[in-house]
């Protein structure tokens, strides 16, 4: 069985109860990076793909559980970067952010 590590940095602005944000995401399985404010590590054990929506699922869930004005999302497999997401409150959803 081949194990994927996760890295995932959250930038959020305004949330409202972090405390509850952090119980739901911890509860999903991803562990808080000591020190570090939003950043969360884990293990997969699924396919890469799989592993991307279920990263985006449990941070939409985890964000509007807490409430929230702005958020931004990254994440490393592997060491590997995937591209940035951005959370639209009009699709409700994490959506892709489109390069400058």
């Amino acid at each position: 069985m081949v194990t994927i590590d996760v890295l995932v940095l959250l930038d959020v602005v305004g949330i409202v109860d972090k405390d509850r944000f952090e119980k739901h995401v911890k509860k999903e399985g991803f562990i808080r990076v000591e020190n570090e404010e939003f950043t969360y590590t884990g293990n997969s054990t699924t396919t890469t793909f799989a592993t991307k929506a279920y990263i985006l699922e449990v941070f939409k869930k985890g964000l509007q559980k807490a409430g929230f004005d702005s958020a931004n999302l990254v994440f490393l497999l592997n060491e590997t970067p995937y591209p940035a997401y951005y959370y639209d409150k009009t699709t409700n959803d994490f959506e892709l952010s489109k390069e400058k």
